[in-house]
């Protein structure tokens, strides 16, 4: 990976921390610099982008510049946590990719639905791992323009 890219805060979501921490290690192999974040389910997704609760401090840093997020988690699933950030117009910006165990046509239908920007099955193995994240890093780091600020969406007039 170029050194050169956009070093946007990445938010992976997922509640296991086997694959939590096999994308941990499957970004160091591809050296993808983007600094990481984790968080265990959709609950925490919200309120640590609406900046309530145990994310109350983080209210003058910026959202991150992509979203990772698994369907089946405690709590607050992904379907429900993606509902609720693209129904507010100061989140519905960040691009959320859906990175899952499920192959569910259903799932994959109700998630772009929802506003999801990607549909990924997880990989088994942590090379195919490598080769997704790595795909990830060329594709929204390298080459689509994400918001850089925390910028909210202006309501469209009629």
């Amino acid at each position: 990976m170029s050194t050169e890219h956009k070093l946007f805060t990445i938010l992976m979501v997922d509640d296991d921390p086997d694959d939590r921490l096999l994308f941990k290690e499957a970004c160091e192999e591809v050296r993808l610099r983007n600094p990481l974040q984790f968080l265990e389910n959709g609950e925490q997704l919200v309120d640590y982008l609406k900046r309530r609760g145990d994310y109350a401090d983080l209210k003058d840093e910026p959202y991150p510049g992509i979203i990772l997020l698994d369907l089946n988690m405690p709590l607050k699933d992904g379907r429900e946590a993606l509902e609720e950030v693209k129904a507010d117009p100061e989140l519905r910006h960040i691009p959320v990719i859906v990175l899952t165990t499920s192959k569910s046509e259903d799932d994959i239908l109700s998630s772009y639905g929802l506003g999801a920007s990607s549909y990924i099955v997880k990989p088994i193995s942590l090379d195919r791992l490598m080769r997704v994240v790595n795909s990830i890093g060329e594709y929204w780091v390298q080459i689509v323009e994400v918001p850089s600020e925390n910028v909210a969406e202006e309501p469209l007039e009629d």
